[in-house]
């Protein structure tokens, strides 16, 4: 016997979405034209994955709470039972992680950089290489782990070299694609130091690639830069920088 679907509020010819691939899947989405909410159930104002609004610790606590209940619904469509010890707290220990951790750049205000003025007219690159990037991809929402080199000719103002980890740090831990992170962490520090030349590099793994999907080798990587003032007009100074941050 031939079972037919009839389930008459199913379009015709409309694939199921559970066994598309991304492309499709994307492209079925445009298709529909999905209308998104601005605002949520609650009224907050929504804003993108890599974005910031600052939000108080009363309401990170309302945060985690919400979203505690909202693990719990999904550890139970996933039929994974809670009386199981390992499992007994996940949800709330997810709930804390994605707030508190993994989205901490999406809540909180940036850090506190001090500038310092560039008293012996260095004329230079300035550079540090090897700064942690733990984020998260936005579209599949696994890990995204590398370093970050950054280098940088300075003009009448100088930083810390902590401070770039800092920062690195901050616009990281969020929901990203690596392209907009350097661009993000470009465009901060354009606007605090007024460089002669500047440099960002991002190397990271990516675990929607290796985890999922293609499964690529765990030592694949992606390698994104951003080159700003001489840095991106001057290629004997880019490929100093570049020399400079490569693996000796």
């Amino acid at each position: 016997m031939i079972h037919r679907d009839n389930d008459s509020t199913r379009p015709h010819n409309r694939p199921s979405l559970v066994d598309l691939d991304d492309e499709e899947l994307e492209h079925q989405f445009l298709r529909q034209g999905l209308p998104y909410p601005r605002v949520s159930a609650e009224g907050k104002p929504l804003f993108d994955a890599n974005g910031n609004s600052v939000i108080s610790d009363e309401e990170r606590q309302e945060m985690v709470r919400k979203l505690e209940q909202k693990f719990a619904e999904v550890f139970d469509v996933l039929r994974i039972d809670r009386n199981d010890p390992n499992s007994t707290d996940s949800p709330f220990r997810l709930a804390r992680m994605w707030v508190n951790e993994l989205f901490a750049g999406r809540f909180t205000p940036p850090p506190r950089i001090t500038v310092f003025p560039n008293r012996k007219r260095v004329d230079e690159l300035v550079i540090s290489r090897g700064i942690k990037v733990m984020s998260v991809c936005s579209h599949h929402w696994q890990p995204i782990s590398g370093t970050c080199a950054i280098g940088y000719v300075p003009r009448d103002k100088v930083i810390g070299l902590s401070k770039f980890t800092r920062i690195v740090e901050w616009f990281s831990r969020r929901g990203q694609i690596q392209e907009e992170l350097g661009e993000q962490i470009a465009d901060f520090l354009v606007d605090l130091l007024d460089p002669v030349a500047l440099g960002v590099v991002i190397d990271s793994r990516h675990y929607c690639m290796i985890a999922r999907g293609v499964e690529a080798h765990d030592t694949a990587t992606m390698i994104t830069s951003v080159m700003r003032g001489d840095l991106a007009h001057n290629s004997a100074l880019r490929d100093e920088f570049l020399r400079l941050i490569s693996d000796r």
